[in-house]
């Protein structure tokens, strides 16, 4: 028709002989108008038009393979997830044939149902969560791994971290303050413990040191703890806005009291002049049953396990939150002490039990 009318044809005759209205003939014509694009090539309306939907539609897939770049080198359900995930944007078809996939594999991977593997590691991951949530994220691989073992859920270490890692938790990691080194000269004393840590029960080795604590209002504070080797339960601590031999003396006092020991202990610590002070001495010397062990100078390794504490509570609780004032800093750390460190953290020293309930192991065999 575009063609009659572009011989000389007029509207009126078309319209007399093919009764097709003027204006849709004048439409046609329109649309099929050459256009010059450049000196030697035309091109017509219609052809304009589709050569944009074709444009748009090449524009669409190259997207779709931006966005499915890192999925196509995966296995081909990770290319399943894209596409379901996207199919809002593009059109379900068209992503198939850029990503390469079947349209018929696709679906038949909508309709699978999942398989007794994919249903464990659901409940299991339902566990991981509620495990790392209870311990406020403090838990590692390993530690989940074993109360995993203590729920009845038996599965490796590896697995567990491949579901950890799918879930996306880990245990918390926060670099450790360290103080600046003081130039005090240091005498040397006498070392019993000389990194011996092996222990037959309670109430036989001690450990004890002092730690920096930060407040927003009343700045430094400090915490003096004291450790039983073999349950590696606090069994002493006290806290102060002061660095001193009352602060240490508090600590071990209440270690005596809450223990009670009736046969000779060693007490092993740093050389800080809290601890190489006369009233500490003298209170040692009163109790007839303590021997005070001290480290060598310069050698953090010979009061290792009170140390790995303190790098515990920083890591797991002072370094999460930012606290006021001594008051809170201290209630925090006595909730962390008593209610989770020593009655629910579980440690692989002593067979991923709790250092209280290791304790109490130990006063049923005694």
């Amino acid at each position: 028709m575009v063609e009659l009318y572009n011989s000389g044809k007029s509207l009126a005759e078309l319209n007399s002989e093919y009764a097709v209205s003027k204006s849709t003939i004048t439409g046609w014509v329109k649309k099929n108008k050459p256009v010059s694009v450049d000196k030697n090539t035309t091109i017509t309306a219609v052809e304009h038009k589709n050569l944009l939907k074709k444009n748009a539609k090449l524009e669409e897939e190259i997207e779709i393979f931006k966005k499915g770049y890192g999925h196509i080198r995966k296995e081909v359900t990770t290319i399943f997830e894209f596409i379901t995930n996207n199919k809002k944007y593009h059109d379900i078809k068209l992503m198939c044939k850029v990503l390469k996939v079947a349209r018929s594999s696709y679906y038949k991977y909508l309709n699978k149902k999942p398989s007794d593997r994919e249903l464990e590691n659901k409940n299991i991951e339902k566990e991981i969560i509620n495990i790392h949530k209870e311990s406020k994220n403090r838990y590692g691989a390993p530690k989940i791994n074993e109360s995993l073992k203590a729920l009845g859920i038996i599965i490796s270490l590896k697995r567990t971290q491949r579901l950890m890692k799918k879930l996306g938790i880990k245990s918390i990691i926060i670099k450790k303050f360290r103080p600046a080194s003081s130039k005090r000269k240091i005498v040397e004393k006498e070392n019993l413990l000389k990194r011996d840590f092996e222990t037959a029960t309670i109430n036989e080795k001690w450990v004890t040191d002092i730690t920096y604590i930060h407040t927003i209002k009343d700045g430094w504070c400090y915490l003096a703890s004291v450790m039983d080797l073999y349950s590696k339960k606090i069994i002493g601590h006290a806290m102060s806005k002061t660095i001193d031999t009352p602060l240490a003396l508090r600590a071990v006092k209440n270690a005596v009291q809450l223990q009670k020991p009736s046969t000779p202990l060693i007490l092993h610590s740093d050389l800080g002049c809290q601890y190489t002070s006369s009233a500490f001495k003298q209170y040692i010397d009163s109790t007839k049953l303590i021997t005070h062990s001290f480290s060598a100078k310069g050698c953090p390794y010979d009061n290792a396990c009170i140390e790995s504490f303190h790098a515990s509570l920083k890591k797991e609780e002072v370094h999460l939150v930012k606290y006021f004032d001594f008051d809170t800093a201290r209630l925090s750390i006595f909730e962390y002490i008593e209610a989770w460190y020593n009655r629910k953290r579980i440690h692989s020293s002593i067979g991923y039990i709790s250092p209280q309930n290791c304790e109490d192991l130990a006063r049923k065999i005694a």
